[in-house]
Protein backbone atom coordinates (compact mmCIF):
# COMPACT_ATOMS: atom_id res chain seq x y z
CA UNK A 1 0.00 0.00 0.00
CA UNK A 2 1.32 3.13 -1.15
CA UNK A 3 0.52 7.01 1.09
CA UNK A 4 0.57 10.29 -1.17
CA UNK A 5 0.65 13.45 0.93
CA UNK A 6 -0.98 16.33 -0.72
CA UNK A 7 -0.86 20.23 -0.13
CA UNK A 8 -2.75 22.97 -0.85
CA UNK A 9 0.39 25.34 -1.93
CA UNK A 10 4.72 25.35 -1.23
CA UNK A 11 4.27 27.14 1.84
CA UNK A 12 0.93 25.39 3.31
CA UNK A 13 2.67 23.56 6.72
CA UNK A 14 -0.46 21.39 6.85
CA UNK A 15 -1.45 18.75 4.05
CA UNK A 16 -3.82 15.57 3.95
CA UNK A 17 -2.36 11.82 3.62
CA UNK A 18 -4.05 9.73 1.64
CA UNK A 19 -4.06 5.87 1.76
CA UNK A 20 -6.49 3.52 0.25
CA UNK A 21 -10.14 4.99 0.72
CA UNK A 22 -8.73 6.85 3.75
CA UNK A 23 -7.91 10.38 4.51
CA UNK A 24 -5.76 12.01 8.15
CA UNK A 25 -4.54 15.36 8.41
CA UNK A 26 -0.73 15.70 8.65
CA UNK A 27 1.70 18.23 9.25
CA UNK A 28 4.20 19.30 7.27
CA UNK A 29 7.65 21.49 7.31
CA UNK A 30 7.54 24.84 8.78
CA UNK A 31 8.52 26.24 5.27
CA UNK A 32 6.44 23.99 3.19
CA UNK A 33 7.25 21.57 0.55
CA UNK A 34 10.18 21.46 -2.48
CA UNK A 35 11.59 20.25 -4.87
CA UNK A 36 14.71 21.45 -4.38
CA UNK A 37 15.52 20.00 -0.71
CA UNK A 38 18.44 21.74 1.83
CA UNK A 39 19.80 20.30 5.51
CA UNK A 40 18.14 23.03 7.42
CA UNK A 41 15.68 24.78 5.38
CA UNK A 42 12.17 23.02 6.99
CA UNK A 43 10.90 22.03 3.81
CA UNK A 44 9.09 18.34 3.43
CA UNK A 45 10.55 16.69 0.04
CA UNK A 46 8.57 16.83 -2.81
CA UNK A 47 8.85 13.20 -4.77
CA UNK A 48 8.60 8.83 -4.01
CA UNK A 49 10.58 7.46 -1.10
CA UNK A 50 10.67 4.17 -0.27
CA UNK A 51 9.78 3.48 3.68
CA UNK A 52 13.05 2.10 5.05
CA UNK A 53 11.41 0.95 8.58
CA UNK A 54 10.10 2.25 11.64
CA UNK A 55 11.77 2.88 15.61
CA UNK A 56 9.26 2.66 18.61
CA UNK A 57 9.46 3.68 21.83
CA UNK A 58 8.80 0.44 23.70
CA UNK A 59 9.25 2.23 27.28
CA UNK A 60 6.31 4.42 26.17
CA UNK A 61 3.99 2.63 23.83
CA UNK A 62 3.00 -1.16 22.59
CA UNK A 63 4.83 -2.62 19.44
CA UNK A 64 2.75 -1.24 16.70
CA UNK A 65 1.25 -3.61 14.13
CA UNK A 66 2.77 -2.97 10.63
CA UNK A 67 4.38 -4.98 7.93
CA UNK A 68 7.03 -2.71 7.83
CA UNK A 69 10.55 -3.78 9.40
CA UNK A 70 10.55 -2.52 13.38
CA UNK A 71 12.94 -1.69 15.63
CA UNK A 72 12.90 -0.21 19.17
CA UNK A 73 14.72 2.61 19.98
CA UNK A 74 16.77 2.92 22.62
CA UNK A 75 18.94 5.56 24.74
CA UNK A 76 22.01 5.67 22.36
CA UNK A 77 20.30 6.02 19.19
CA UNK A 78 20.93 9.42 17.09
CA UNK A 79 20.48 10.25 13.90
CA UNK A 80 23.45 12.25 12.33
CA UNK A 81 22.51 15.65 10.78
CA UNK A 82 25.97 16.86 9.86
CA UNK A 83 26.57 17.38 6.53
CA UNK A 84 30.41 17.25 6.97
CA UNK A 85 30.52 14.04 8.54
CA UNK A 86 30.78 10.87 6.85
CA UNK A 87 27.82 9.11 8.78
CA UNK A 88 25.02 12.27 7.60
CA UNK A 89 22.09 11.23 6.68
CA UNK A 90 22.13 7.49 9.01
CA UNK A 91 21.18 6.28 12.08
CA UNK A 92 23.88 6.54 14.33
CA UNK A 93 24.69 5.39 17.76
CA UNK A 94 24.98 8.20 20.81
CA UNK A 95 27.61 9.65 22.30
CA UNK A 96 28.49 10.78 18.44
CA UNK A 97 30.87 13.83 17.48
CA UNK A 98 28.63 15.38 14.83
CA UNK A 99 25.48 16.99 15.03
CA UNK A 100 22.47 14.93 15.85
CA UNK A 101 19.35 13.95 16.67
CA UNK A 102 18.89 12.53 19.57
CA UNK A 103 15.96 9.91 18.62
CA UNK A 104 14.90 9.21 22.26
CA UNK A 105 13.60 12.71 22.66
CA UNK A 106 11.91 14.17 25.89
CA UNK A 107 8.46 14.92 23.94
CA UNK A 108 6.68 11.92 22.37
CA UNK A 109 7.20 13.20 18.69
CA UNK A 110 9.44 9.94 17.64
CA UNK A 111 7.43 7.57 19.58
CA UNK A 112 6.67 6.01 16.40
CA UNK A 113 8.48 7.39 13.91
CA UNK A 114 9.18 5.97 10.12
CA UNK A 115 11.82 6.27 8.40
CA UNK A 116 11.67 7.52 4.94
CA UNK A 117 14.10 6.44 2.32
CA UNK A 118 14.97 10.27 0.98
CA UNK A 119 18.68 11.13 0.56
CA UNK A 120 19.78 7.74 1.38
CA UNK A 121 21.42 5.87 -1.27
CA UNK A 122 24.21 7.79 -2.61
CA UNK A 123 24.04 10.41 0.15
CA UNK A 124 24.40 14.31 -0.82
CA UNK A 125 25.86 15.98 1.64
CA UNK A 126 23.81 19.28 2.46
CA UNK A 127 20.90 17.86 0.61
CA UNK A 128 18.27 17.07 3.47
CA UNK A 129 18.79 14.55 6.45
CA UNK A 130 16.19 12.47 9.25
CA UNK A 131 13.13 13.07 7.02
CA UNK A 132 10.87 10.71 8.90
CA UNK A 133 6.89 10.28 9.06
CA UNK A 134 6.70 10.40 12.57
CA UNK A 135 3.95 11.84 15.61
CA UNK A 136 2.57 14.98 15.45
CA UNK A 137 2.96 18.05 18.20
CA UNK A 138 -0.41 17.91 20.01
CA UNK A 139 -1.00 21.55 18.68
CA UNK A 140 -0.64 19.93 15.03
CA UNK A 141 2.68 22.77 14.58
CA UNK A 142 4.54 21.79 11.65
CA UNK A 143 7.70 19.60 11.71
CA UNK A 144 11.11 20.60 10.40
CA UNK A 145 10.51 18.71 7.47
CA UNK A 146 8.84 15.58 7.88
CA UNK A 147 5.66 14.40 7.79
CA UNK A 148 3.65 14.21 11.58
CA UNK A 149 0.75 12.43 12.08
CA UNK A 150 -1.95 12.51 15.38
CA UNK A 151 -0.87 9.02 17.14
CA UNK A 152 -4.15 7.03 16.14
CA UNK A 153 -4.17 8.06 12.41
CA UNK A 154 -0.25 7.00 12.60
CA UNK A 155 -1.08 3.62 14.22
CA UNK A 156 -3.63 2.66 11.95
CA UNK A 157 -1.49 4.16 8.62
CA UNK A 158 1.10 1.46 9.80
CA UNK A 159 -1.16 -1.25 9.67
CA UNK A 160 -1.87 -1.06 6.48
CA UNK A 161 2.19 -0.97 5.27
CA UNK A 162 4.53 -3.27 4.33
CA UNK A 163 7.96 -3.94 3.25
CA UNK A 164 7.32 -2.42 -0.31
CA UNK A 165 5.48 0.65 0.49
CA UNK A 166 5.87 4.21 -0.52
CA UNK A 167 5.16 7.59 0.66
CA UNK A 168 4.93 10.00 -2.13
CA UNK A 169 4.91 13.91 -1.83
CA UNK A 170 3.17 15.86 -4.35
CA UNK A 171 3.69 19.06 -5.61
CA UNK A 172 0.89 21.62 -5.03
CA UNK A 173 -2.05 21.58 -7.86
CA UNK A 174 -1.19 25.07 -8.52
CA UNK A 175 2.62 23.94 -9.60
CA UNK A 176 1.96 21.07 -11.69
CA UNK A 177 2.71 21.40 -15.42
Amino acid sequence: MNIVVQTASPTSTTGVLFIGQQRYDCTLGRTGVTLDKCEGDGKTPIGTYPLRYVLYRADRIEKPDTGVPLHELTPDTGWCEDPAHGDYNKQITLPHESTHDRMTRDDNLYDICVIIGYNDTNIVPGRGSAIFMHLARPDFTPTAGCVGLRFADLVEVLKQLDSSSLITVLPPPDSRP
